[in-house]
């Protein structure tokens, strides 16, 4: 039978190949935004860890964690350095690591923090970060590139780079006579840090030092060799990092935090904060999902409406198959084979499909969206989706079937004209 329904479908190649394709994008489609979910939540909790507590200005939470982890959006209010020191000394805070956000350099956004950023950051179960090229701070217009940066502008140890006032792509302030030197670039994280441009809390202070109102002020020039004679203190931070002693004591200090008097502060869990984000995309996700299965739908009935409109075409096939006594059973069962055969294929091709688009797709969601997309091999819940979608055909396929089974051997010897 398998045979027989093989080189019927040979038979008719052409709609065959495009129902198989149709069956294919639509199976590529649910499979790829399930992966896209699935993998977007690994790589959004791969992104920090062993971080106790985010604390800025009070705002959302999600807003919070948005850009201080994954530098999307901006800060509502600077956070002052007497705050942060005050908080850093609290009981049971074992370490803080300042961060300034606000610059940008062709498109990528620039950090201020302390080097000890580089020794308590982590990601993806507790790995630091590393240096692939160079060295940390040695001065104050040192700058360490995250890995994307260097790849995609070109840089390497010892160029030059300027600094640009805002988070835009194209700013028309650019802190031009204050260049800083790439001292170093990290290993490749597959997180925010590879799009980041780090430079110390000191550098951002020395880019400002002439400055006022987020503008240049006319006529007042400092140059770089009188900015690294002075003594620079920031007065303020974007957001910074905790580490706790115990986590027995999280609730404690960010109630604490959360209370404090002398300016509105907000700590945030990052974990907790992280499902918050979830929680607010699954509605999205949700309606994703229905659309997918509703295309798979879409691609399945393409296939009954092919096999349906061959049958009148096939008709004096199967009174042939009747007439060499096969059993009304045997035809029903061929067209059965028939649409899942169609399924299958059109599975497996959907499944190839899948993978060579996360190849061509994987550079341009790590660098746009940070998204690291893993080209591994299907999960359990894959599988069980591609069986589901082949099942859902040989039950689409018993339509056919049935009205095969009903023909008689008459109607289908009988010449129409």
């Amino acid at each position: 039978m398998l045979r027989l329904s093989l080189a019927s479908l040979w038979n008719r190649r052409v709609t065959a190949a495009l129902t198989v394709f149709a069956i294919a994008l639509s199976v590529a489609m649910l499979l790829g935004v399930e992966k896209l979910r699935r993998d977007a939540r690994e790589s959004f909790a791969n992104t920090i860890s062993g971080t106790d507590l985010i604390v800025g200005a009070r705002s959302g939470s999600v807003q919070l964690l948005l850009y201080s982890v994954f530098r999307i959006g901006d800060a509502t209010n600077n956070v002052s350095m007497q705050s942060f020191e005050a908080i850093s000394a609290l009981p049971g805070v074992a370490w803080s690591v300042p961060l300034s956000l606000g610059d940008s350099h062709r498109g990528f956004r620039v950090l201020g923090t302390s080097v000890e950023y580089f020794e308590r950051y982590r990601y993806a179960g507790q790995q630091r970060l590393r240096l692939a090229q160079g060295q940390v701070f040695a001065d104050v217009f040192d700058t360490v590139l995250g890995a994307e940066v260097a790849e995609r502008l070109g840089y390497s140890l010892g160029d030059s780079i300027v600094v640009t006032h805002g988070v835009s792509d194209v700013s028309l302030m650019a802190h031009e006579d204050k260049p800083f030197r790439v001292a170093g670039i990290l290993e490749r994280t597959g997180t925010p840090v590879d799009r980041t441009v780090h430079v110390s809390l000191e550098g951002i202070e020395a880019m400002h030092v002439d400055w006022h109102a987020g503008a240049p002020v006319p006529g007042h020039r400092t140059s770089a060799d009188a900015v690294r004679a002075m003594q620079l203190r920031p007065k303020s931070v974007t957001a910074f990092l905790l580490g706790l002693d115990s986590k027995l004591a999280i609730f404690r200090v960010q109630r604490a935090i959360n209370e404090y008097r002398s300016e509105p502060l907000l700590a945030i869990i990052p974990g907790v904060a992280l499902q918050e984000l979830w929680d607010l995309m699954a509605i999205a996700e949700n309606a994703l999902f229905i659309i997918s299965v509703l295309v798979v739908v879409t691609g399945l009935c393409g296939m009954l409406t092919v096999i349906l409109a061959s049958l009148e075409a096939r008709r004096r096939e199967m009174a042939v198959l009747r007439s060499l006594g096969a059993r009304p059973g045997y035809v029903f069962a061929l067209f059965m084979s028939e649409a899942g055969l169609l399924t299958a294929l059109g599975a497996a091709l959907g499944l190839a499909l899948l993978y060579v688009m996360s190849l061509m797709l994987q550079p341009l969601l790590l660098a746009r969206f940070g998204l690291q997309i893993p080209l591994g091999a299907p999960l359990a819940s894959d599988l069980l989706m591609l069986a589901g979608v082949v099942v859902a055909g040989i039950v689409v396929g018993t339509i056919p079937a049935l009205r095969a089974y009903r023909l008689s051997l008459a109607d289908g010897l009988v010449m129409r004209i």
